[in-house]
């Protein structure tokens, strides 16, 4: 019986430190877990090596560096072996229909800011065909389950990593609405609506450097937070993956601390002159700047979530939050992060306030206000998912 496997949709860094290295470390405790197959979508030159590097017996290394348990430095190596192959889709399409369609029992999926968006020359009901690619993420997807339908295949399970609120939801309605266009038949748009799991799920971790070809340098804290659903069985079980009925806690906590904590920094730099080159770490080891945020956190967010009644969460949250942002291994530049200021100050900080305000005893923020109205005024609107930047 040919073995089941994890088809992977993307080739970063971030899913080599976070999705493959839990399965291998699920792998190496004794798991049963698919092999994994990487598939690089964009056909971009720059990362065609990475593609003949994926499944070397040997594995690839990612680098676990940062603060631990009382500031005692992390600097660890882990070798990921959960990889069996890599694929492009552009030149071995033909391969991976086959491997879809015989194969696959789950997908895991990390496109980029733009991963959902569709190609105009995929909106014809030749998408459906096979035989040739299309050149879009939700096209390949619709394609490759169409093509697993139509041979009787089991439904899927896909698991969405893109920085983007409730992504499985996203996703399920990209692909649907663009199966629904381009003539898809009734039978195979109730299968991919309601016999395949769409899952919503949160990452959370800094993945600071690649390693060529193949590794990654990150952080020590990992988070993926998966949303139960009837049905659902996990392709392997790891500390870092929490199982929860309440995502929208997870999505807080990340996006109104350490995100928000992020937007505060970056105005600070802003008001101060826009040093070059200037970080997270070098913010936060400015005593006056480190004493502020400690009571913007202490005096306005905690509160602010306690009102909900997720003040000890909060507390929690932050008190793993500062040895992030004191990572001496990690060079995370003001200037990445001030990318879109306004758009992320909306989301971190406005769209708390208004979370907020709806308590039924709503503290006061002043600070809070007083940065919401500042980065009203930034330059550069565009919508930025939930990056963590």
């Amino acid at each position: 019986m040919t073995r089941p496997c994890i088809v992977q949709f993307g080739t970063s860094r971030f899913l080599q430190a976070h999705v493959d290295l839990f399965a291998s470390e699920a792998m190496a405790e004794g798991q049963d877990v698919p092999p994994i197959i990487v598939v690089q979508t964009t056909g971009d030159p720059a990362r065609a090596g990475r593609i003949g590097a994926f499944g070397r017996p040997e594995g690839y290394p990612v680098l676990i560096r940062g603060l631990g348990e009382g500031g005692a430095r992390i600097d660890r190596t882990v070798t990921v072996t959960s990889i069996a192959r890599g694929l492009s889709a552009a030149r071995d399409w033909a391969d991976l229909e086959t491997l879809f369609v015989e194969r696959a029992c789950y997908v895991a999926c990390n496109t980029g800011d733009s991963g959902y968006q569709v190609d105009p020359a995929d909106r014809a009901p030749t998408v459906l065909d096979g035989g040739n690619p299309p050149r879009s993420f939700p096209a390949m997807l619709l394609a490759l389950l169409h093509a697993r339908w139509r041979a009787g295949g089991a439904p899927v399970t896909l698991f969405p990593c893109e920085l983007v609120l409730r992504n499985g939801d996203v996703l399920r309605r990209t692909v649907v609405d663009l199966a629904r266009a381009v003539g898809g038949e009734d039978a195979f748009l109730r299968w991919l609506e309601g016999a395949c799991h769409w899952v919503n799920t949160l990452v959370d971790r800094i993945v600071s450097e690649p390693i060529e070809p193949v590794g990654a340098v990150t952080e020590p804290y990992a988070l993926w937070a998966v949303e139960d659903q009837p049905g659902l069985v996990m392709p392997f079980t790891h500390a870092a993956v929490v199982m929860t009925n309440d995502l929208d806690r997870y999505e807080r906590l990340k996006l109104h601390i350490l995100n928000l904590g992020h937007s505060w920094l970056a105005q600070r730099w802003i008001d101060a002159g826009r040093s070059a080159g200037a970080t997270v770490r070098q913010m936060v080891a400015d005593p006056a700047t480190r004493a502020a945020l400690e009571r913007l956190y202490g005096q306005e967010v905690v509160p602010g979530f306690a009102a909900h009644r997720l003040g000890e969460a909060a507390s929690a949250y932050v008190a793993q939050t500062m040895p992030r942002f004191d990572n001496p291994f990690l060079d995370h530049r003001l200037s990445d992060i001030a990318d879109n200021h306004a758009a992320k100050g909306a989301k971190r900080v406005g769209a708390f306030l208004e979370w907020v305000a709806g308590a039924d005893e709503p503290p006061a923020m002043p600070e809070l206000s007083s940065f919401a109205a500042r980065t009203r005024g930034a330059a550069g609107v565009e919508p930025d998912g939930m990056q963590i930047r």
